[in-house]
């Protein structure tokens, strides 16, 4: 029997016929995505400012972030089976709304609990608006040229938005003020429900029941997962509070896969991962995440450090890479992933990735930006162009419509969920790495008198070992994403789309002329 992820979707009821209004979908679906994945990293070129503006403390100020991905991260699941509930449409403009008014709440923030609470907000209805995002597009297309094309979109959106929301922080911020980076949601999202009312279909109930215990469980785990990852950086990985959280973490989600296993209407079915190309795609999209969302946070580092760039200089920084990934996605995957095995793009994507983050290894604090950083960001990034659309597209390809909310939830958790684990391991690595390159290098008193000759050599020698640190993390991340590769190569086993494998047959038994 083939693959689930290579059958048409639907639950075995006819399909519809296509909306004339599907591409006007498209438009409405992507800006909701890409105002979530924006709001990932539009905050990070603006936390300096919102700091001394709010008055928090070096202590307090990762809360901004983690808040966020704490919530989103581990509501996911819950949001994506709450769409099933109570249909799609509808529970995308209430994820919708409830993000703008998260969002005004932040920009209007006082007090740095103000600015916490709004973003953690922020995070729970992102939980309930990216999974609707992906099945909304999952059950609007269903051809597989359209559906290539659709995806292809959606995943230069999915993938190239942390990028642009680098751009967007440094211009809002350089030009605005700090608050602009929350203010704008409130437009997006306004324009985003107006489209909602205008093109997309109703989407009624599919008979999906909540699985209280499930929701508990699973939810309760990766809330403690991604909290505990969070806090690793921080605190260290030996730190009681990050083992504890990580093993109840990890016993909670192991009690949530033996109850699903038994319920009779489970939160996530098993045989949504069961699939084992479907298993197979979330396992590469969290080894990819993994690899890239600590790159991007590296090279901003590297760019303001290193070579010096301003906050809006860094974002435009980043502007290649993003047209990099739009290239792949839309000019390469789009245009063959309804002819092609979707491994036959996905695992070159990856080992184009890998071969980026080894050039990216050779940077130091002498390295052009031109010449150096510039070819492996072009590189990377049409990597990722060719990863990330196949992967979306096949892991919500071909399951029930009342799952279709759910699976979705479960392909974004395991994009957060590697995000958490790659901020925090490849961080960890990077500090490690540097703290031992300056106990090697560094000679002398610790501090030497401010302007001297000796204080400019130990500020280059610091910088050093911070772009050491880097180079360590760079290839602990080639070898992630190149075991990524490996394990596409061996578990996304669904072939390409039907019909062109028909119209291939049907060729070849041709008499000939």
């Amino acid at each position: 029997m083939p693959d689930a992820a290579a059958r048409p979707a639907g639950d075995g009821a006819p399909s519809a016929p296509p909306d004339p209004r599907r591409w006007w979908a498209l438009a409405v679906i992507g800006l909701a995505q890409l105002m979530v994945v924006l709001d990932a990293t539009i905050v990070n070129i603006a936390l300096p400012s919102a700091q001394r503006d709010l008055g928090m403390s070096d202590g307090n100020r990762q809360w901004v972030i983690t808040a966020y991905s704490l919530a989103f991260g581990g509501l996911l699941l819950l949001g994506g089976r709450i769409a099933d509930l109570i249909g799609r449409r509808r529970a995308f403009v209430i994820g919708l709304s409830g993000f703008a008014l998260a969002s005004a709440l932040g920009g209007a923030a006082s007090t740095p609990e103000m600015l916490f609470a709004a973003r953690g907000l922020q995070g729970v209805f992102a939980a309930l608006l990216a999974p609707c995002a992906l099945s909304l597009l999952a059950t609007t297309f269903t051809t597989p040229r359209e559906r290539a094309k659709a995806f292809g979109v959606f995943a230069a959106i999915a993938s190239g938005g942390g990028a642009v929301g680098l751009i967007a922080g440094g211009l809002l911020t350089e030009y605005l003020n700090w608050r602009w980076c929350l203010y704008v949601n409130v437009a997006i999202a306004a324009v985003a429900v107006l489209g909602t009312f205008a093109v997309l279909r109703t989407s009624g109930r599919t008979g999906a029941k909540l699985d209280v215990p499930g929701a508990v469980l699973g939810c309760g785990g990766l809330l403690a997962v991604v909290y505990g990852l969070s806090e690793a950086e921080p605190r260290g990985w030996s730190d009681g509070l990050v083992i504890g959280l990580l093993v109840g973490g990890a016993a909670l989600l192991a009690a949530f896969a033996w109850w699903q296993a038994r319920a009779s209407d489970p939160m996530l079915p098993p045989h949504v991962i069961g699939d084992r190309t479907r298993a197979g795609c979330l396992v590469t999209m969290m080894l990819a995440t993994i690899t890239l969302l600590p790159v991007l946070l590296f090279l901003s580092y590297y760019f303001q450090l290193a070579l010096g760039y301003s906050p809006i200089r860094t974002g435009l920084a980043f502007l290649p890479l993003t047209l990099a990934i739009i290239t792949g996605a839309t000019q390469v995957s789009a245009r063959f992933l309804d002819r092609l095995a979707p491994r036959a793009l996905i695992v070159p994507g990856l080992l184009l990735a890998t071969v980026a983050l080894v050039l990216l290894t050779r940077l130091t604090v002498d390295s052009s930006y031109a010449t150096h950083v510039l070819p492996a960001m072009l590189v990377l990034g049409f990597g990722m162009g060719l990863v990330f659309m196949p992967v979306m597209s096949t892991a919500t390809q071909g399951v029930a419509r009342k799952d279709s909310g759910v699976t979705s939830a479960t392909v974004n958790t395991a994009q957060q969920v590697g995000g958490a684990i790659g901020t925090a391991l490849l961080n960890t690595v990077a500090s490690t790495a540097a703290t031992a390159y300056l106990t090697l290098h560094l000679a002398g008193p610790a501090q030497a008198a401010p302007g001297s000759p000796a204080a400019s050599a130990q500020r280059l020698i610091e910088t050093q070992g911070v772009v050491h640190g880097f180079g360590v993390a760079l290839w602990w991340a080639a070898g992630i994403m190149l075991l990524g590769a490996a394990a596409a190569a061996v578990l996304v086993t669904a072939p390409a789309p039907a019909p062109r494998r028909e119209a291939l047959g049907a060729a070849v038994a041709a008499p000939m002329p």
